[in-house]
């Protein structure tokens, strides 16, 4: 019979806990990324999907079309939480 190995499941407190890590480790590579994260809210976290909400956060409501800016500004984000937390996540947003 195997024992199957459990890795600890991170929880959205751990994440909140060392967000300020996580924010400094973007900065070192993108101030505008910075700036769009510093304002979120760690709305939820299932493991997988760390959810974002920017209801607060008024500069990032406007008519502008900044889709693939954002696809950049996630990518260099779960780089920098994977630098933080050595974990995989995918962002979401509400």
């Amino acid at each position: 019979m195997l024992n199957s190995v459990k890795f600890p499941v991170m929880e959205l407190q751990e994440i909140r806990n060392r967000w300020n890590e996580v924010l400094d480790a973007v900065l070192e590579v993108d101030r505008v990324s910075w700036l769009s994260f510093f304002d979120a809210r760690l709305a939820e976290f299932d493991g997988t999907v760390l959810t974002l909400d920017f209801s607060d956060a008024r500069k990032l409501s406007s008519s502008h079309e900044f889709s693939q800016v954002r696809i950049n500004q996630h990518q260099i984000l779960t780089q920098a939480i994977y630098k933080v937390f050595n974990i995989e996540v995918r962002i979401a947003e509400q």
